[in-house]
């Protein structure tokens, strides 16, 4: 019997510092990155308390540019990107003529006809693909190109994060949901107001060949390394979705409670299908619970046909805590769920979302 040949794991230009650091090195999504450093904990909340540094040059981007460009996005996502200026940042959904989700995605508004938009690193492929498809079927003069190799990029996030690139970068640091060019610590930089954790901070995209000593320069000042465990147990505990988790193709917008970034007027592909679930009801909703002990985890079966997809323990709160569809009317805050965790039932309450929200901050999504 012949044996299956290993696929080969890309590495981003960080490798080297992650391997001098004694991190855990791990498969995902076709990259070998690092899952936790010192540990979970210590580094899920150094990003609470100072700053944290996250390696997330696994993601793709894709730059969309020529004198109808705006408008070719304006048709390919779910936001209204007319309104967003120049120097501005966009969440927004790319779906399916069905409504299905295939990507989240944050676009940034680099020049008036000139865009560059990031994609999950599992989905950078199939998020290419869709573009340069929907660009051959646009009636307009448009230019998609993959820009994935080249850029780095680092997230740096916490109350200190501002305060420590700013002690590096030639410039004022954009706002949030801004973007502008800025020297940091000698190199070119995109510095980005965004983020997945639910602090203020900064994401970085650099040269691949630069991101090394800029990753060093802020670890020096203070940001501790942080890995891919730590960022999902921050995401988690403000509810920010994770595809593959939290959205698919098999959802729309609306039951994931992301009808917020859908503006179904401005005619963007799947927009009649997401009016259509948002006048009639979704079946099912998402929602965010804590439980009376134990974790549940992606996959676990929620009493009454609904299901977790996505559950850890929260080292904010000391409790565990999860996101999953359950039906319409089991929705509301305060209900009681029956969870299956392998074979043993789990009392869980329905939260509001977010489920850890810091004292000074009202604003969570980024």
């Amino acid at each position: 019997m012949t044996a299956a040949p290993e696929t080969t794991l890309s590495r981003t230009p960080l490798y080297d510092c992650h391997v001098a650091a004694a991190a855990k090195l791990v498969p995902f999504a076709g990259w070998e990155m690092p899952v936790q450093y010192a540990g979970v904990k210590e580094e899920h909340l150094a990003v609470r308390s100072e700053a944290g540094v996250f390696d997330v040059s696994h993601m793709g981007e894709i730059e969309t540019s020529g004198p109808d460009a705006t408008a070719f996005l304006q048709r390919l996502v779910s936001n209204d990107v007319e309104q967003v200026p120049v120097g501005g940042a966009q969440y927004a959904l790319l779906l399916r003529r069905d409504g299905g989700i295939l990507d989240d995605l944050f676009s940034y508004r680099l020049e008036p006809s000139r865009w560059l938009t990031v994609t999950n690193a599992a989905n950078h492929a199939k998020d290419l693909a869709w573009f340069q498809r929907q660009a051959e079927e646009f009636d307009g003069d448009v230019t998609v190109t993959d820009r994935a190799d080249d850029f780095a990029m680092l997230a740096v996030q916490g109350p200190l994060a501002r305060e420590i690139v700013g002690a590096i970068s030639g410039g004022p640091l954009p706002v949030r949901f801004a973007v502008a060019e800025r020297r940091v610590s000698g190199s070119d930089a995109l510095i980005c107001g965004t983020g997945y954790t639910g602090e203020d901070g900064v994401e970085l995209l650099l040269a691949p060949a630069d991101a090394p000593r800029v990753w060093d320069e802020l670890v020096r000042r203070g940001a501790t390394p942080a890995g891919l465990v730590a960022r999902d147990t921050l995401r988690l505990e403000v509810c920010f979705h994770l595809y593959g988790n939290d959205l698919s193709e098999e959802r729309g917008p609306i039951e994931a409670g992301l009808g917020w970034a859908c503006k179904e007027d401005t005619g963007f592909i799947g927009a009649d299908a997401v009016r259509a679930v948002r006048e009639a009801g979704p079946a099912q909703r998402l929602v965010a619970f804590t439980l009376e002990s134990g974790i549940a985890r992606q996959g676990n079966p929620i009493e009454g046909g609904g299901e977790v997809t996505s559950g850890t323990m929260s080292p904010s709160l000391g409790v565990g805590i999860g996101m999953g569809y359950v039906s319409a009317d089991r929705a509301a805050e305060g209900t009681t769920l029956e969870i299956d965790v392998r074979g043993r039932t789990r009392t869980a309450t329905v939260r509001a979302k977010p489920l850890y929200r810091r004292p000074d901050r009202t604003e969570t999504h980024g």
